[in-house]
């Protein structure tokens, strides 16, 4: 399998699952744009180690994902400096734990713009570039709290919900245009983002770290194992083969048996 004629956008890719997507991508032949917050120097270290391993060409661009105009200005930079804009993986996420009654609203709204809302302006710019080559790859990363809830995560947990219901519509309006939509929803995988949220849940439970990994992180994976960036990466790439080209609509769970209950 080859994307050597394909080019991909993936959102929040300058590190954990979104980097490990960008660079399957990449070794499948796709030219990527890389896209995310971090260090100057680093962000461009990791761009440029994408097109030394893989011989393709790598952009980066810093859109914030809370801002209509930059992720589409993105999109556009994308199709005329790449050519097109074949895949679009809507990976940009963030994160907040606490009890709803002392739910910051800022984090709300920050969490629903980011989580969610940015997946509606991507697509909404790449669908006119997919459909006029009839072909496109839409791949959103859900989670299984797209299925199921925990307590503390009230905006995460709606906005993963949202972005399940985005892509059954996105794929329905898309069938009939050689463009698939689909999410992959992990359970915990060790990211930054998970390793972030710890120390809030450990406030929030009252608990230790090793008691949030082991009893609140994996407790409900019953593989008692974390999900890799990975894995779900080489996912993400065979969503883009032929042989996925009947997968649309679908919410894919890769959570260690977790929703399996």
């Amino acid at each position: 399998m080859s994307l050597t004629s394909r080019s991909a956008v993936i959102t929040g890719s300058t590190s954990g699952i979104g980097l490990a997507i960008a660079r399957a991508l990449a070794k499948e032949g796709a030219n990527i744009m890389i896209n995310g917050l971090g260090d100057a120097q680093a962000i461009e270290a990791t761009r440029a180690a994408i097109e030394t391993d893989f011989g393709v060409r790598a952009l980066y661009h810093g859109a914030d994902m809370t801002k209509p105009g930059e992720i589409a200005l993105m999109i556009e930079t994308a199709q005329s400096q790449l050519g097109s804009v074949d895949i679009l993986v809507n990976n940009a996420g963030i994160q907040h734990v606490s009890p709803v009654e002392d739910f910051p609203p800022e984090k709300w709204d920050q969490i629903i713009a980011i989580n969610l809302s940015s997946a509606f302006h991507t697509i909404r710019a790449a669908t006119p570039f997919m459909k006029a080559r009839k072909w496109g790859r839409i791949i959103n990363t859900a989670s299984a709290h797209s299925l199921v809830a925990s307590p503390f995560k009230s905006a995460y947990v709606t906005a993963k919900h949202g972005l399940a219901g985005l892509n059954k519509t996105v794929a329905l309006e898309l069938a009939a245009f050689g463009i698939t939509s689909n999410c992959i929803s992990p359970g915990y995988v060790w990211t930054p983002l998970v390793e972030k949220q710890i120390p809030d849940t450990m406030k929030a439970r009252n608990m230790t770290k090793e008691d949030v990994i082991n009893t609140v992180l994996l407790a409900a994976q019953p593989t008692k194992q974390f999900v890799t960036v990975d894995q779900v990466a080489a996912l993400a790439v065979f969503l883009c083969t032929d042989a996925a080209s009947q997968i649309t609509g679908a919410n894919i769970s890769m959570d260690g048996g977790w929703t399996a209950a």
